[in-house]
């Protein structure tokens, strides 16, 4: 273990004399959150010292410590994100990326970068977006508009509990949402690696945030790389709110969705079919 420990620090050391010694960046990258501009040279030198180790030293995912985690680390090579305000298939804004990397992503070992000051990870940013020409030839995708929130009602949530069934969750994450549809040890990645659908009993946190309005985007945008895709074409705005409050009746919280859904399913659970198949609407 001491051994392993010191190896780690011995590369991640090697990290940053490497970045120091002059190298210069293949493209000048730059990044732009709310007035910081992040700079590609600069991030070198951070990515180095904290994100080499598990995304690798030409960004392909493929660092030391790559082997040991699961889910794989991403790839930035390919330039496809999971979280992303954007249409599916397009590049995320910059502010996407910072989020992510600020946010950091449940059940997996990318943790909140939060340590780093905002200009650190504005540069990161910069330098992650040198790894795929993509960034060379197209820009970001203009975010999916985000309609207000309407009013938590029985019958949202209930739409939405036929939304559940009628676009197929359940066959990924199941009648229940815990993650074990029919489907869901089938299911891989853009890369052909196992992937687990999210299980929605596991706490607050989403892949891509923790707000109702984090949900709403994921349904909206997919989540790119994934089997998860946008339901953009497929419901209507209002429909993808729907959505929003019967998921988060699945949630082990005390959320207002979960204290509207109790109190009306004491009175009225004999009204209710049993998600998943053959079982009509």
């Amino acid at each position: 273990m001491r051994l392993h420990a010191r190896g780690v620090a011995l590369v991640s050391s090697l990290g940053v004399l490497l970045a120091a010694g002059g190298t210069t960046v293949g493209s000048a990258q730059e990044s732009h959150v709310d007035g910081v501009t992040g700079h590609a040279a600069a991030g070198k030198k951070v990515y180095r010292r904290y994100c080499m180790l598990c995304h690798g030293p030409d960004g392909d995912g493929a660092g030391e410590n790559a082997m040991w985690i699961d889910p794989k680390p991403r790839d930035f090579t390919l330039a496809v994100f999971k979280c992303r305000s954007t249409p599916t298939g397009t590049l995320p804004t910059d502010e996407d990326l910072l989020n992510a990397m600020s946010r950091g992503f449940v059940t997996t070992n990318m943790p909140p970068w939060l340590p780093l000051s905002r200009q650190n990870r504005a540069d990161v940013v910069a330098y992650i977006k040198t790894f795929s020409p993509k960034w060379k030839t197209k820009t970001a995708g203009t975010p999916v508009p985000v309609p207000p929130e309407p009013a938590l009602t029985i019958q949202s949530i209930l739409h939405g509990r036929d939304l559940y069934q009628k676009m197929e969750c359940w066959k990924c994450h199941g009648s229940k949402g815990h993650g074990d549809g029919p489907s869901a040890a089938t299911l891989t990645d853009n890369k052909d690696l196992p992937i687990r659908p999210y299980d929605f009993s596991s706490g607050s946190r989403f892949k891509c945030g923790i707000t109702n309005r984090d949900l709403y985007k994921i349904f909206m945008t997919g989540l790119d790389g994934t089997p998860m895709p946008s339901f953009a074409d497929d419901i209507k705005p209002e429909e993808g709110w729907d959505l929003v409050h019967f998921l988060r009746t699945l949630q082990p919280l005390d959320t207002p969705e979960l204290a509207l859904w109790r109190g009306w399913f004491a009175s009225h659970a004999g009204e209710l079919k049993p998600i998943g198949p053959g079982t009509g609407q």
